[in-house]
């Protein structure tokens, strides 16, 4: 399963797993495919600087990247106090209305939240790279388009890849245009923040449209059926990021999200602006729907959004509040039914492919070659 992609990043598989967890991250380098660390949950370098240690003592050497956010263009003089002053008073109490309803409990005295959409800005994405760079990784993808000119060009003088995802042949092209050597054509399969063209329509779009820059196919990704179906497409590679969250390596800390994520099916999923501000792929659940209720405020844009709900949703994970428990999720979640090891997803994978090309081989006539 290896394209030229793979080859100069000196992977065996080319297939490309977005994590949030260290564990998952070096899990999936070790079992032949390139592990992302996703960063944006990092607001203390010295936190990321210990996973990023840990990944480096258990990666048997095999290459891995990170993944951060942050916006193209930078806004100056913006403070997180500014935005929070900036979001009003009736969402705010709707807040503490919908959280009454389900008894969801305060956090103790003193308790931080421990979700923070502070990591979606640019000064954190920059703190986090200045340890990043300190380490071997071999691709730094930013998930909010092409990052600033002077990252890419710090990347490249470095030898690391830069990645951006795409969700439609207009952004992709300015990807192109802004020098980015890695394209992610990210479906409206996908977990997370996502488009509204559907992957088998956007990888090819994507292809013909950066040609001859390599792309990653993404979203509703998650046998070896779908990554063949994928490079058949032109793309040179999957990127696979729901597909972990449900491996034995997985620190979910909330068990019942896990549980939830087991139980669900393809169609259990919506892209609502109920986390950021912008739509993201998550589990349907009674939070989602209040936030898309009609008679409700609606939701506000990113990144105030994401600042008013921070400490709702820390208090709806620590204590497992299961009617408004979620998680971005792509529709792959149909397919995630079952605890397994990373290598053992990969062998699922691995196996699949080959069935799915032994399969063409025969319809095309081939069949003594596979």
């Amino acid at each position: 399963m290896q394209t030229e992609l793979s080859k100069k990043l000196g992977v065996e598989h080319a297939i490309f797993g977005f994590t949030p967890f260290p564990a998952v991250a070096a899990a999936i380098s070790r079992a032949g495919g390139f592990g992302v660390l996703g960063a944006v949950r990092y607001t203390a370098p010295d936190d990321l600087k210990r996973d990023l240690d840990w990944i480096e003592a258990n990666v048997d050497g095999k290459p891995y990247g990170l993944d951060v956010v942050m916006p193209a263009k930078k806004v100056e003089g913006v403070t997180e106090a500014d935005v929070e002053a900036m979001i009003p008073e009736g969402h705010r109490q709707y807040v503490k209305d919908t959280l009454a309803k389900y008894g969801v409990p305060e956090l103790a005295e003193g308790e931080a939240s421990g979700w923070r959409i502070t990591g979606w800005m640019e000064q954190v994405a920059r703190t986090q790279l200045d340890v990043a760079f300190d380490y071997p990784i071999k691709l730094l993808a930013n998930a909010l388009g092409s990052p600033p000119a002077d990252v890419v060009a710090r990347a490249h003088e470095r030898g690391v890849l830069v990645a951006a995802l795409a969700g439609s042949a207009r952004h992709a092209r300015k990807h192109a245009e802004a020098g980015i050597d890695v394209v992610v054509a990210q479906g409206y399969e996908a977990g997370g923040h996502t488009g509204e063209i559907a992957s088998m329509v956007l990888t090819p779009e994507v292809v013909d449209a950066v040609d001859p820059l390599p792309v990653l196919a993404a979203g509703g990704i998650g046998s070896g059926q779908q990554v063949a179906a994928a490079l058949s497409l032109g793309a040179q590679g999957v990127w696979l990021g729901s597909l972990w969250l449900t491996v034995t390596e997985a620190d979910m800390h909330a068990p019942a999200v896990t549980r939830k994520l087991l139980a669900a099916g393809s169609g259990d999923t919506v892209r609502s602006r109920a986390l950021t501000g912008k739509p993201a792929r998550q589990l349907r659940t009674e939070w989602t729907d209040a936030w898309d209720d009609p008679n409700g405020p609606g939701t506000l844009p990113m990144p105030l959004q994401g600042l008013l709900v921070a400490e709702a949703v820390s208090r709806i994970q620590k204590y497992e509040v299961e009617p408004l428990l979620g998680t971005p999720v792509g529709q792959i979640v149909g397919r995630m039914n079952s605890e397994r090891s990373v290598q053992a997803v990969f062998d699922d994978l691995t196996t699949g492919f080959e069935r799915a090309v032994e399969r063409v081989n025969r319809i095309a006539g081939r069949g003594e070659q596979s």
